[in-house]
């Protein structure tokens, strides 16, 4: 099958079959088009009911405890292209699929928010192949893709330094920000161009000026106003933080809001992350005893 070879077995492909897989090429249908000479496969946003995709555990989860906001570093894209021998390119597409997948999921389970870090400010040091590549991800999937989101009531956000993107690119944020604005299910929200560091500092700046014309007092500032001026503003903090492929760390990601988040790692890289990971992230955060600070609760 070819999502067989798509998500594990292309290491046994011939560089001469490696040479027809297509990945990424927009489909008039929606969703991305993938050819391995006559076969033909559409990838979709929410194209299978839970009854036809693949167990995934459902049944681990109590409804009543779904988290409100899962945040997701999608991590390892370019270590699994190399481990199979392939660009780092072909893993950022391959990440692209996962994320549809996690979205369709975390949907479907109720989840309320889903933030994935897409593009951080430290990318830029990246190959100028690479980046213009993510850009170009971008620009299609927002082409390609709004329609079935908006269809499915997601609301579309984006957090981080916008100005630094492209016009062209800002202008198809803005189109898809607006057009699914009053949809009411998951909220994704995608972080492009996005670092911690610089929103606190951004959000500083804000109440700085606010404090020099007057407006407010130094002492008037306090974290709800601070959390105001974030680019989240309006969205809950995380719940739970994932982060695949193995590293332990935190990124520049999400710095004020992550102040109570739960953590959950695994050594799956992005690309073969799956809705059964995604599952077997939110049983283990319902096992967990969140106590912000005090104490363990007495039975």
């Amino acid at each position: 099958m070819i999502t067989d070879i798509f998500y594990g077995k292309m290491d046994a492909l011939s560089l001469s079959v490696r040479s027809k897989l297509y990945f990424g090429t927009p489909s008039p249908r929606g969703g991305l088009h993938f050819e391995l000479g006559d076969i033909t496969v559409w990838k979709k946003w929410f194209g299978q009911s839970k009854q036809a995709q693949p167990e995934t555990g459902y049944d681990q989860l109590n409804p009543a405890k779904i988290p409100q906001h899962v945040a997701i570093i999608m991590d390892g894209n370019g270590r699994w292209a190399q481990k199979r021998g392939l660009p780092r390119t072909f893993g950022h597409r391959a990440g692209a699929e996962a994320l549809r997948a996690i979205v369709s999921t975390a949907s479907e389970i109720g989840v309320g928010v889903l933030t994935a870090y897409a593009f951080s400010t430290e990318n830029w040091k990246r190959p100028d192949e690479e980046v213009n590549l993510l850009m170009k991800l971008f620009s299609d999937y927002l082409d390609t893709e709004i329609d079935e989101l908006h269809q499915n009531g997601v609301q579309l956000r984006f957090i981080g330094n916008l100005e630094g993107l492209a016009a062209n690119l800002r202008d198809k944020m803005a189109d898809a920000r607006e057009r699914t604005a009053g949809n009411t299910g998951l909220v994704l929200t995608l972080a492009v161009n996005y670092g911690g560091r610089a929103e606190v500092v951004h959000a500083v700046q804000a109440l700085a000026e606010q404090v020099r014309q007057g407006a407010i007092a130094p002492e008037a500032i306090t974290e709800e106003l601070i959390h105001d001026h974030l680019y989240t503003a309006g969205l809950p903090d995380p719940d739970l933080i994932i982060r695949p492929s193995g590293d332990q760390r935190i990124s520049n990601f999400l710095l004020w809001q992550s102040a109570y988040a739960e953590f959950w790692f695994t050594d799956v890289h992005w690309p073969d992350f799956k809705p059964e990971h995604l599952i077997a992230a939110i049983a283990d955060f319902q096992r967990r005893e969140r106590r912000f600070g005090g104490l363990k609760k007495k039975i």
